[in-house]
């Protein structure tokens, strides 16, 4: 069955992929009437996340915020889609990274960097960083259920030589890099909710108390990597830009929580400016009202 949903699916994403810039995003529009008017795609769940952030905005507004989240979103994820055929060439004009010169400093210290970043604008095309850097780039990531989907994710990451690792084996595979002196950029999306039972760091994001992932810090602090964020802009349909942002240059020697806490500020704040471009589908604050569990650090 999965094979048959592949081989069903996978030519109508190629023939999409290939559309011609300006009726690809005229089929975006199409899949956004569709998303956003008929199916109503989680938009209960975006309301009320938005509601909940946003506790003072009017309902009008909250209503703008979420047309305009929808469109974003069926651009993203067309974009994703234009991945199977993209040149490197437009990957890098339409993701353009600025001021690498902070990067280029932490690559002289011959370590492995710890990139956090947000489902916010665009994460998909950020392996267009790698070519800019001349840096390797590794993502971690969540399996697809679906092992031929899966196996198309980590083909289309190998037609730009960057690597793909599974989130469960993120502490496994750096640790051998390291002893190996391979040199990467970690990219880890940070801003997911926890399982409760892993939730052992809590603090206020957007305004909100819930359990946050400290993977990325501990890895940090416990191999003595550099950690940067990844601030990404959407400039325009189709355009973006991004910056890394130094968080410190010598974990070690951070306070706890301090690496997360900073991250989580950086993440906000483009938040509160564009909330749109952020990614509301998925349930952030489902822990808001869970018990805390026992020997956990509230922040």
């Amino acid at each position: 069955m999965q094979l048959l949903t592949y081989r069903l699916v996978y030519p109508i994403l190629w023939i999409i992929s290939k559309l011609p810039w300006r009726i690809f995003y005229m089929f975006s529009t199409i899949i956004y009437v569709f998303a956003y008017y008929v199916i109503g795609y989680r938009k209960k769940v975006v309301t009320q996340n938005l509601q909940l952030v946003f506790p003072n905005k009017p309902k009008e507004e909250i209503f703008q915020i979420r047309k305009a989240f929808y469109k974003h979103m069926c651009d993203m994820f067309l974009e994703m889609v234009k991945t199977l055929s993209i040149s490197k060439e437009e990957m890098i004009e339409r993701f353009e990274i600025k001021d690498i010169e902070g990067f280029k400093e932490l690559q002289k210290q011959d370590k492995s960097i710890i990139v956090l970043m947000g489902h916010y604008a665009s994460y998909e095309w950020a392996i267009a960083a790698q070519f800019v850097l001349d840096f390797p780039i590794v993502g971690a990531y969540k399996r697809i259920k679906n092992k031929y989907f899966d196996a198309l994710v980590h083909r289309i990451r190998g037609r730009f030589k960057a690597s793909l690792i599974r989130s469960h084996h993120v502490v496994k595979e750096i640790t051998r890099d390291k002893v190996n002196h391979k040199l990467a950029a970690y990219g880890l999306l940070s801003d997911q909710s926890p399982r409760l039972k892993n939730a052992m760091y809590w603090t206020d994001f957007m305004g909100i108390k819930i359990p946050i992932i400290t993977g990325g810090e501990v890895l940090a602090k416990r191999m003595d990597l550099p950690v940067v964020y990844l601030k990404v802009e959407k400039v325009k349909r189709g355009y973006y830009q991004a910056q890394f942002v130094t968080i410190t240059d010598d974990p070690k020697n951070c306070e706890d929580h301090y690496i997360t806490k900073t991250y989580l500020k950086m993440l906000e704040e483009q938040i509160y400016s564009r909330p749109e471009f952020y990614l509301w589908t998925h349930k952030r604050w489902k822990h808001r009202n869970a018990q805390i569990p026992k020997g956990a650090v509230v922040d």
